[in-house]
């Protein structure tokens, strides 16, 4: 009897082996099967700064356009904002910066963090998929650096008296290790804000040792502390050298992987390496970019002969549009427009702050060299990295975030369910766009382009603006007044979104209050007035 019991026992257990050996072959068959992410970031690069985009461009941009050729061009993507900070926010929360704590502006290199630990992220809800995910690059949404004394950092993140009182040789707190990131590796604000630090999984690489400043017209930097490992011109080349060897390594595993590639550039300081000088014919911003598309190429090559290419998606498209640090009228003189038929440029609530180029390739899904003029925001990457994974969003993840794993389709292009789009500026302006529609809530440009916010050219103008892009894609011609039942809709609209806390379906969310910056979306609802 004994002799039996041991044989049923030694069975039981022979299948409960295959049964959990099975199981773990298949989560890792499945695992296999969902795609890798990389996603992209430059940084000021203009929609017109692309030839693919604008054919008239003067930049030349061959690995770029090459990646457009063999994925998805979308020709109406735009920045939840038009500065770096707050789009950086949309992208990985999925939600509008405009609801976060900060209202207006960005965040400086000492900021605190802006995203919670509590908050779900595109990084949180990928690793909880089974990705191993990674960041690379410039991350400005604020961390929480090692202080000698208790809040002796101060409250204005821009001033240089008190970086003495970080210990550049303890780990920080609040970092993107925090928000889901299993690597992370970058500086904490633009290239040309200090502190000049490496920080690689929540500790900085070394103590800086020098003070460093750089007033040159185009590769300007503010002076700030500088560690030895820290040099300005190789800190493009140093994130995509990075992120090749990710991609490498990662390759070889069997965990699917994100990566965040967030560049600095072409942002100033503007620094093409020396074999990039001059090569645009235009000036060191074209050059810059020359040297951005030249190094996307490198990392696409990369990609395919890792042998992931065709279960990959690359996303390629920029915080934001142009800065006019890029000099625009030196440009213009060599018939280069960054904006191409758009108004504006970076930190302006017209075209040319939040339109950018956008490029998805992902071979397994998405046909080549289509386009998709679907309006889609930045926001947008944490619903489709959710539908992609098969996971539910929360009531309070992604409150503005769309999949747009239909547009990938583009049989079901039909099924995407944005359907209107906020902007934001630099300022704290607010407009709202749906179908050819842009109404915007202010006279002038709501940042660093005419008519300036509080300047005598918008005293005599009407208090809001109401463009038809279709018809008239520059913004020339205001029709406010003239629509009445248009502009009530879109008040309303706007209204319900601010309301709601999200524009997706879902629970009512609440707004943070504010923490930084000069205006609230609580201050446009009362401009706006009530539903009617």
């Amino acid at each position: 009897m004994k002799t039996t019991l041991n044989i049923i026992s030694v069975f039981v257990c022979f299948l409960l082996v295959g049964c959990a050996e099975e199981k773990k072959q298949a989560k890792t068959e499945t695992a296999k099967k969902l795609p890798n992410i990389i996603y992209v970031l430059a940084d000021d690069l203009g929609y017109g700064d692309i030839h693919a985009f604008n054919t008239n461009g003067k930049i030349n941009t061959p690995h770029i356009d090459g990646l457009a050729s063999e994925g998805m061009r979308f020709t109406d993507a735009h920045t939840s904002s038009s500065v770096c900070t707050p789009t950086r926010y949309g992208i990985i929360t999925g939600r509008y910066n405009w609801r976060s704590p900060l209202k207006s502006s960005v965040l400086g290199g000492k900021s605190k963090a802006l995203i919670p630990t509590s908050r779900t992220t595109v990084a949180s809800l990928l690793k909880k998929a089974g990705y191993y995910t990674g960041f690379i690059g410039k991350w400005h949404l604020g961390w929480d650096w090692h202080l000698k004394t208790k809040d002796s950092l101060g409250s204005d993140a821009w001033n240089n008296e008190s970086y003495g009182t970080i210990d550049f040789s303890k780990p920080l707190d609040n970092s993107p290790n925090d928000l889901g990131f299993d690597y992370a590796y970058g500086h904490a604000g633009s290239l040309d804000m200090a502190p000049y630090v490496y920080v690689e999984n929540g500790k900085p690489t070394q103590v800086p040792d020098s003070t460093t400043v750089n007033t040159d017209k185009y590769s300007w930097w503010r002076k700030g502390p500088t560690a030895k490992d820290f040099v300005h011109d190789d800190v493009t080349p140093n994130f995509f050298r990075r992120s090749m060897k990710y991609i490498k390594e990662r390759s070889e595993k069997d965990k699917p992987f994100f990566l965040y590639l967030a560049l600095p550039s072409p942002h100033t300081p503007i620094l093409p390496t020396k074999e990039w000088k001059g090569k645009s014919n235009l000036n060191p911003y074209g050059d810059f970019v020359m040297m951005v598309d030249d190094y996307m190429g490198r990392l696409l090559k990369v990609v395919k002969e890792a042998g992931i290419e065709e279960n990959t998606l690359v996303i390629f498209t920029s915080d934001n549009g142009c800065s006019p640090e890029a000099d625009y009228a030196v440009l213009a003189e060599k018939g280069h427009n960054p904006s191409a038929v758009f108004r504006g440029h970076k930190a302006d609530i017209y075209e040319g702050g939040h339109r950018v180029p956008f490029i998805a390739k992902w071979p397994q899904k998405i046909a080549a060299n289509t386009t998709s003029q679907k309006t889609i925001c930045t926001t947008d990457l944490m619903a489709t990295c959710a539908d992609i994974v098969g996971l539910e969003l929360t009531d309070d993840a992604g409150e503005d975030s769309f999949s747009m794993v239909p547009l990938f389709e583009n049989s079901n292009a039909s099924t995407y369910q944005r359907k209107a789009t906020v902007h934001h500026s630099i300022n704290g302006s607010f407009a709202i766009r749906q179908d050819s529609w842009k109404l915007i809530f202010c006279p002038g440009s709501g940042g660093w382009s005419a008519p300036l916010p509080n300047s005598k050219e918008i005293q005599n103008l009407p208090k809001y603006q109401l463009y038809n892009l279709h018809e008239d894609p520059g913004e020339q011609i205001n029709l406010f007044g003239k629509h009445p039942a248009i502009e009530k809709k879109l008040k309303n609209l706007m209204l319900s979104y601010i309301e709601n806390g999200r524009s997706t379906p879902g629970v009512a969310q609440a707004n943070d209050d504010e923490g930084y910056g000069t205006k609230d979306w609580k201050q446009l609802k009362a401009l706006i007035g009530d539903k009617g």
